[in-house]
């Protein structure tokens, strides 16, 4: 929002959240009703073509935004290094409110002005007329619309919006408060109007020159240099025609300069150009992909958690993963993208971070949790890992950390035999198992004397068991086979670990395979621990649910606008903190496998670290 926002700064439909897009459905309906109704030669192919044209306009923003948001975690040709936060996020989740309002204009105009508005498919001299009116006055007058804009009265109330993003994504190219839309779109509007009333309008004229806007807006935005060296060198005049992202990244960052929309040909006459444009367009181009010191890897989970990754929509990415109904529209993309993990064989990297003068990053191994649950699939994934930690260490990674079911029993052992395997590696590889026991640990009440043990007994459930019962703790489980189980790891249990024929405990720690039948004999108000790697069902509205093992982190952790999985803002998993302090530390080990490592240091130093545990919801 606006430092003092001006009238008709809210758009109308900002309260109707995603049903907004309901207000094209009247003009859809229309368009498509009177092109199947009518005759062939009364069909208005432009009011038909209309929604598929906004549904485009959608895919292609999307496409951009998940394309810089892929290239700016690499790192090579980045543009700025600052962050990006959650607010940033929120303020820009508008970016689609434009795309509704083209809508609207197109189905008004195609309404009142029938005649001009049903236009031939195409007309060469038309759409050539279009960009030559967009590149002549709607440029010239953009220019100076844009400089009224940095007025200080302008700017408190309407523009300041638009700079509150210091470091842009492709979505933040059309977040304004809707008056100063409707006063581009009052510019953009010059070139079609013009062709439509000189009769030269066409359907691939009008369409072309949006998506041309559309693709510039968003290259402009992306935050890496996308033009290269030799796009000049052939033809020298295109630096006065076409702007670079390098070019308008220095106009959000000195706010003074760069003030053209595409053509930077009126800031050279006008003398607006910065003077650092040269040099920073070039130091963008020579920059490399960055070396991360620490490389989280996890992978997809269920089919629609391609969505909610950093590279998919910041508007479920920037929340704890939920099902969403409106994702099932999605299928195709959905089905392909399934497919596609058949085939794709590599983890690829999808979210960057830094921590004091570490650089982090994140990598998803491209395959679901069925996958990892199929026998099948095993080997393949165990190979992916290997090839994700041989990666890592090729570019001088010092830590790996193993995500979701990456740290799984059976994974986590095949990771340790690939590591033994393997001397030469210089990474590290930690699942965390030490650091989630130690984040149990503590989030069970100080008064508690005994705790239930639930679900399948893992090397966590071992290692937290061992700790608990050293502390003096009752540690009661109710099935013969799992108490026996956890003796064979540590004989010297027998004291504290009990065999009980009732579920009458206050305190349950749960691991995977939790039942719901299980959970109906917990006593009203129980507190559920999990130690497990994904959440248990919360069934009992009349118990409390603590999160799996996560802590909050620091505010000198940068970058961080996504969630991971299921976990509120600004949590991340065991696994990925344990990473992070691993090298802070400067521990030189590995605990993965049947490796653990001390419970007290990896908590101790992630507390001087500046990470924090959660309090328990009630």
């Amino acid at each position: 929002m606006a430092s003092k926002p001006g009238i008709l700064s809210d758009w109308p439909w900002q309260s109707m959240g995603n049903f907004k897009y309901a207000l094209l459905v009247p003009g859809a309906v229309y368009g498509t009703y009177s092109f199947v109704t009518k005759a062939e030669n009364e069909r208005n192919l432009f009011m038909f073509l209309i929604f598929p044209f906004l549904v485009f306009r959608l895919i292609h923003y999307q496409l951009w935004i998940s394309y810089s948001r892929y290239r700016t975690a690499k790192g090579n040709n980045r543009i700025l290094d600052k962050s990006i936060d959650f607010d940033q996020v929120d303020r820009e989740r508008s970016w689609d409110d434009q795309i509704i309002l083209n809508g609207l204009m197109f189905y008004g105009a195609g309404i009142v002005l029938k005649d001009q508005f049903n236009m031939p498919f195409f007309k060469a001299d038309g759409t050539l007329i279009i960009l030559l009116l967009h590149w002549g006055p709607a440029e010239f007058l953009y220019y100076w619309l844009h400089r009224a804009l940095h007025h200080h009265y302008l700017y408190a109330r309407y523009h300041s919006h638009h700079h509150s993003s210091i470091v842009t994504e492709p979505n933040t190219s059309f977040v304004h408060p809707m008056a100063e839309v409707l006063s581009y779109y009052g510019l953009l509007l010059i070139p079609t109007l013009v062709s439509v009333f000189i009769g030269k309008a066409n359907i691939v004229g009008v369409f072309t020159y949006v998506t041309v806007i559309d693709f510039l807006n968003n290259m402009g935005h992306c935050n890496f240099e996308f033009i290269p060296k030799w796009f000049f060198t052939v033809f020298p005049p295109l630096k006065y025609i076409v702007y670079t992202p390098s070019f308008h990244s220095l106009h959000h960052t000195q706010f003074r300069t760069n003030y053209t929309l595409f053509c930077p040909l009126y800031d050279y006459i006008y003398g607006t150009v910065d003077k650092h444009t040269d040099t920073v367009y070039e130091t963008a181009l020579k920059r490399e992909a960055e070396s991360p010191d620490v490389v989280h890897l996890t992978h997809l989970t269920t089919l629609d958690s391609i969505y909610h990754l950093p590279l998919g929509f910041p508007s479920l990415s920037s929340k704890p993963q939920a099902s969403k109904w409106y994702l099932l529209f999605m299928w195709p993309v959905t089905l392909w993208s399934a497919l596609l993990t058949w085939i794709f064989g590599h983890a690829f990297i999808s979210e960057r971070n830094a921590f004091k003068k570490l650089k982090l990053q994140a990598w998803v191994v491209p395959k679901y949790n069925m996958q990892y649950f199929s026998k099948w699939q095993r080997e393949t994934i165990s190979k992916m890992i290997g090839e994700a930690i041989a990666d890592a260490d090729r570019k001088g990674a010092k830590v790996l950390s193993l995500g979701l079911l990456n740290q799984h029993e059976e994974f986590s052992r095949n990771v340790e035999l690939y590591m033994k395997k393997n001397p030469h590696l210089k990474i590290k590889v930690v699942d965390g198992g030490s650091l989630a026991a130690a984040i149990v640990l503590n989030s069970i009440p100080k008064e508690t004397t005994q705790v239930l043990l639930r679900g399948r007994i893992s090397k966590d459930a071992c290692i937290l068991v061992q700790a608990l019962c050293q502390k003096g703790i009752k540690v009661l489980t109710v099935k013969e086979d799992e108490y026996k189980k956890l003796l064979n790891f540590d004989d010297k249990l027998e004291s504290n670990l009990l065999l009980s024929k009732t579920y009458d405990v206050k305190v349950w720690l749960v691991g995977d395979g939790l039942t719901d039948k299980e959970q109906s004999k917990a006593p009203k108000g129980t507190l559920f621990i999990p130690f497990s790697i994904f959440p248990p069902n919360k069934v009992r509205r009349d118990c409390y649910y603590h999160t799996t093992p996560a802590m909050e982190a620091p505010k000198s952790l940068e970058n961080l606008n996504s969630c991971e999985d299921w976990l509120p803002r600004r949590v991340m998993s065991a696994s990925r903190v344990a990473g992070i302090v691993h090298a802070s530390e400067g521990w030189d080990v590995n605990e993965c496998g049947g490796t653990i490592f001390s419970i007290d240091k990896v908590w101790e130093a992630s507390l001087e670290n500046g990470f924090r545990p959660l309090s328990v919801s009630t």
